[in-house]
């Protein structure tokens, strides 16, 4: 127990539950109130009984005793429900304070064990320390305060509470406080406090290096950390010039070649303050065994026991010994978790299984085998711990980096990432920087686990497993390497999956959504326009990109064709023997079974016997397209809506035309209504004509033309780094190997050196789309380009006039139409444009990459929740 001198220091925990215990008239709550004008206690940290019975029954006292009998007991009863109550809402003000991880200083007497067992127990359940300070005052002293009290308690009571108070001042230490403090009269009065930080608890200052479970792969460590920009004092401790930190998830050592070069190198990064770790299975494994704990080292661990042998037989067993205890005191310090905040607020949280919303920034013996081992409460057929999806139910908003279970990539679900690729069983060893959100990975020299059974294995044979939804449906984030994090609402992504399990084509085969494209970010200057190239080009002038591609808009459907080189090169892609697919951009099949098979087999058979797949070395092409006629697949669309209204529109406007022309030989002056009429018509013919040039008949492949324009991705990697001219070129070279696709006419500006490339580009727009073809598509050189940190538009579409006859209506070019439609808002497209087009990035690479289904899907079902929101069709 702690016994209290004259200028006693007491160090405060950062949170938790603070009680004072004392008999009546203890002088508690003056005591209360002067620390709180000292600043000692925060103004909303303390809560009294007295408080809450005022709150619950509007007195803090009720004095029975001077009553007659029968009210005297009604008096008392009274008296105990309104303190039950009281109590009752105050243990719940506290245990939601304690829920926050806030400080809560209790003002009551808490003379009883079971008066204190209940703030034992809350803090146990809620993971927080609880303290108690008990106020010594002599007997005498609290009978004097009695008789000076408004309300006195009385003599008996007084000195029943000291009775009891003095009998249970003794048993405090035994019953689960963290610290017990006993005040004298004296000590009130000169006691000092100082409140101690959250040691888990860390600024981002200049920026962290976070890597995953390092296992001894000590070469694969320094050449990641030197990729990151760190570089070696002649202390051997790495810094970095910007001043980053290096943080570990923990699992430094075991199964590896090198675990006591990589523990020397982080207790050298500890010590100098450039670098953080958390607690881990093995290194608490390892820290016990080096306190010479029974512990069994196995599961790689038996490999640094032989490191540590081989050490003492070298060295000898003091310099051994020496060697164990500063090791074991780096592991045994290591925090369960790490939170770092920026400006106050908690940003990130780096722990090494896993950790729930209500531990962060907390310490427990709980919290720490959480940390350790994750959700692990069952036990699978082959005795393996089965690892329950703890991320999924992450809702604090913290961004969560962790390792522990070995995955192909990095995995982000519900702003949660895992960092562990398995370098110790030949995969890579992963970094994830923050605040950039980057990864940064080194592959692994060799599979130094040499494990059948492997992490890493049993991921590729469960490559096709089902996607866990549950970590979908109520919303989630991606995180992509051109864009960052993208984030998508639940009602969107509802939606999503209410299509992917009902309408779309197999998850294994959707590979990849096409994102969506913006009009020009500003209205047309040119009078009679709504769209012009003017307004594209001086977008990509603005962010300084000179040399643009523009090519034709084929007014067709969308549709994505993945082609294999033969049916048994697609197992390893989609689990199963498959020719290929061809599906729409919202992920149905586009063709029925019999045409797809027809197309698929003519266009496989035709890029064989031109030598495609072997001149490419790849088992597969990947290719975005426009499939032309329009009405092969908006057939009911077009006569539903295009064909009817124009129908009508001729009809009802010939008709008034021609009462008008009557109108006029009998001599009215109709002459303004028929220029008007006159105009009207020819709106409606243009609508009729340019739909119709959109449709003709076809039959089976016959009239069917593919245009690709982007060759996404062969299986040696993806193609999207490449520029637009080599996809244009790429697409002659598909058109000219077989009849069923087309090229597509494009033109190259060079605005900087060229300046007379715009006037043509817009001569050309102007001669093309007058002709009612649909428009044109403005691309930057690149895919992915960026002005600064930002990323550029990968493209803009222009659409003619006659075209958006369809879109806004016959008479959209009227004036006052016109001046209406200018004013539309295009911010949320171009938004929504560059989010998909980086999650389309994304999911290609995956697909390259042959990641699980489940980290498909996620880009998928992410693109087409983005489709789900609600933004004008007409953009």
């Amino acid at each position: 127990m702690n016994q209290q001198s004259p200028n006693k220091h007491i160090q405060l925990p950062h949170a938790g539950i603070i009680l004072l215990m004392g008999a009546s008239n203890s002088g508690k709550s003056t005591w209360i109130r002067s620390l709180m004008e000292q600043g000692v206690i925060g103004p909303n940290e303390a809560v009294s009984s007295d408080q809450f019975r005022a709150v619950v029954g509007d007195t803090e006292h009720i004095d029975w005793r001077r009553s007659s009998r029968d009210e005297s007991e009604v008096l008392y009863q009274q008296y105990r429900l309104i303190s039950d109550k009281a109590f009752r809402v105050m243990e719940e003000i506290i245990r939601s304070r304690c829920r926050l991880n806030l400080t809560t200083w209790v003002d009551a007497t808490h003379l009883h064990p079971e008066d204190r067992a209940v703030y034992i127990e809350i803090g146990r359940r809620y993971h927080v320390p609880v303290t108690i300070i008990a106020l010594d005052i002599p007997e005498k002293t609290l009978l004097e305060r009695d008789r000076e009290r408004e309300h006195a308690r009385g003599r008996q009571r007084v000195k029943q509470h000291y009775q009891v108070f003095r009998k249970n001042i003794f048993t405090l230490k035994s019953e689960g406080f963290r610290a017990v403090h006993i005040l004298k009269p004296q000590d009130m009065a000169s006691v000092t406090f100082e409140r101690k930080a959250n040691p888990l608890i860390h600024d981002l200052d200049h920026g962290i290096d976070i890597i995953g479970d390092i296992h001894g792969c000590y070469e694969e460590m320094i050449e990641l950390i030197q990729q990151l920009g760190y570089e070696p004092d002649k202390d051997e401790v790495y810094r970095h010039p910007d001043g980053r930190q290096l943080v570990s998830v923990g699992d430094i050592m075991s199964r590896g070649p090198r675990s006591m070069d990589t523990m020397l190198f982080w207790q050298r990064q500890i010590a100098a303050g450039q670098g953080l770790m958390v607690d881990s299975n093995h290194g608490w494994k390892v820290a016990r065994y080096l306190e010479g704990r029974k512990v069994t080292m196995n599961h790689g661990d038996e490999k640094f026991a032989a490191e540590l042998e081989a050490y003492g037989a070298e060295h000898g067993a003091e310099a051994m010994k020496l060697l164990q205890n500063s090791l074991k005191d780096m592991l045994m310090s290591a925090p369960s978790h790490l939170v770092f905040q920026r400006n106050g607020i908690r940003c990130l949280v780096v722990a090494h299984a896993g950790i729930q919303d209500r531990f962060i920034g907390k310490q427990s013996r709980r919290i720490d085998d959480y940390c350790r081992y994750g959700d692990v409460s069952e036990t699978g057929e082959d005795g393996r711990p089965v690892r329950k999806d703890w991320f999924t139910d992450h809702t604090s908003g913290e961004i969560i980096v962790w390792g522990h279970d070995p995955r192909p990539q990095p995995t982000v679900v519900n702003r949660t990432i895992n960092i562990d690729q398995g370098a110790v069983f030949g995969g890579r060893l992963t970094a994830y920087r923050y605040p950039e959100q980057r990864f940064v990975s080194v592959e692994a020299k060799e599979d130094y686990a040499q494990d059948p059974d492997s992490p890493l294995i049993r991921w590729q044979k469960r490559r096709f497993a089902a996607p866990n939804l549950r970590q979908f449906i109520d919303g989630y984030t991606v995180l992509t390497d051109s864009y960052g994090e993208i984030g998508v609402r639940s009602e969107f992504v509802k939606s999503a999956l209410d299509s992917t399990s009902h309408y779309t084509i197999p998850l294994e085969e959707l590979v990849y959504i096409p994102p969506t494209m913006t009009p020009p970010p500003v209205p047309a200057e040119a009078e009679g326009y709504l769209e012009h190239p003017a307004e594209a080009v001086a977008y990509y002038r603005s962010r300084n990109v000179t040399r643009l591609v523009a090519e034709k808009k084929h007014m067709g459907s969308r549709a994505i064709v993945l082609l294999f080189r033969d049916e048994h090169a697609a197992v390893p892609y989609v689990g199963r023997p498959l020719a290929g697919t061809i599906y729409t951009r919202t992920g149905r099949a586009f063709f029925q079974t019999e045409l797809e098979q027809m197309v698929i087999g003519q266009l496989r058979d035709d890029l064989v016997r031109a030598g495609y797949f072997d001149r490419y070395a790849t088992d597969w092409v990947l290719l975005d397209t426009e499939i032309v006629p329009w009405n092969l697949k908006a057939r009911e669309l077009i006569a539903s809506q295009y064909a009817h209204v124009s129908e009508a529109a001729d009809m009802d406007r010939s008709y008034i035309l021609k009462r008008l022309h009557t109108a006029r030989a009998e001599g009215r002056e109709v002459d303004d209504w028929i220029t008007e009429c006159t105009a009207r018509q020819t709106n409606a013919d243009i609508f009729r004509e340019t739909f119709q040039k959109y449709c003709w008949d076809t039959e089976g492949t016959e009239g069917l033309r593919i245009a690709p324009f982007h060759i996404l991705a062969h299986s040696s990697g993806s193609l999207m780094d490449r520029s637009h001219e080599w996809h244009m070129q790429h697409a002659a070279e598909l058109a000219a190997y077989s009849s069923l696709f087309m090229p597509t006419e494009y033109r190259v500006m060079d605005i900087d050196n060229d300046p007379d490339s715009e006037q043509e580009l817009i001569r050309w727009w102007i001669e093309m789309t007058e002709d009612g073809h649909e428009g044109i598509v403005l691309k930057p050189e690149y895919m992915t380009m960026y002005d600064g940190d930002r990323l550029i538009q990968p493209a803009i579409k222009v659409r003619g006039r006659k075209y958006l006859h369809m879109i806004y209506g016959m008479d959209y070019l009227q004036p006052e139409h016109l001046t209406r439609l200018k004013q539309r808002k295009t911010r949320k497209k171009e938004r929504h444009a560059l989010m998909e087009f980086a999650l389309s990035l994304e999911s290609v690479d995956r697909f390259v990459r042959r990641e699980p289904l489940e980290r498909m899907h996620e880009c998928v079902l992410a693109a087409l929740s983005l489709e789900s929101d609600a933004i004008d069709p007409r953009l």
